[in-house]
């Protein structure tokens, strides 16, 4: 217990470093993943093309892979950004090719007369998606984009071998002080826990309140 009441700040930190990078790399994924699932339904060739790549690329390079060409590919071309920006640009980009399947997923079980009735009516492919199609589809992806978003969090350790401050990242300094190394993941995997089941409590309630009846 004292590894962890003897650190609790650095614990603390680490926490917060885990849940900010799930939040703002969940929130990009999310953004990316809706508009990348739009592009994978379009009429227009092309944008269908780009999204077929944009999902095969990524859902197939490790994640590990991912973090270095985004963390030492990017500022080769001049982009330097803190190592958190990178951070959430990789794990936000990586998680929105699985967030695009869940919600192409979801899109496909609308029936086809719905976007049909809309375009009678004389909207636009955009606004039948947005208006009519997307609203239907979200309540059959809450459960699969509940289940990306918890396997975001725990990706996000990987974002601790970049210099970026998060959960995992803690067990380095504790090592250095002298600390059990069993009981330092303890506390790490219990912390862990709290982001995942935290998420697992919020999109059990979306799922009960919106989801569609079983």
């Amino acid at each position: 217990m004292s590894v962890l009441t003897d650190n609790f700040s650095l614990y603390g930190k680490g926490l917060w470093g885990t849940v900010q990078l799930t939040l703002l790399a969940g929130a990009l994924a999310l953004a990316v993943g809706v508009l990348i699932a739009g592009f994978r339904v379009s009429p227009v060739k092309a944008l269908r093309v780009f999204g077929t790549v944009w999902v095969t690329v990524l859902r197939n390079t490790p994640l590990t892979l991912l973090f270095f060409a985004v963390l030492l590919g990017l500022p080769r071309f001049g982009v330097v950004l803190p190592f958190m920006v990178f951070a959430v640009l990789a794990l936000g980009a990586y998680t929105s090719a699985f967030i695009c399947e869940a919600v192409r997923a979801g899109i496909n079980t609308v029936p086809l007369g719905q976007g049909e009735a809309a375009r009678s009516l004389g909207m636009t492919f955009g606004q039948t998606l947005s208006l009519v199609v997307l609203p239907q589809a979200a309540r059959s992806v809450i459960p699969p984009i509940g289940s990306t978003l918890i396997a975001l969090a725990k990706n996000s350790a990987i974002a601790g071998s970049f210099s970026v401050t998060e959960l995992l990242g803690t067990y380095k300094p504790l090592n250095e002080l002298g600390y059990g190394i069993v009981w330092t993941f303890v506390w790490i995997a219990v912390g862990y826990l709290i982001v995942t089941l935290s998420l697992a409590g919020i999109f059990g309630l979306l799922e009960r309140r919106f989801g569609v009846a079983r």
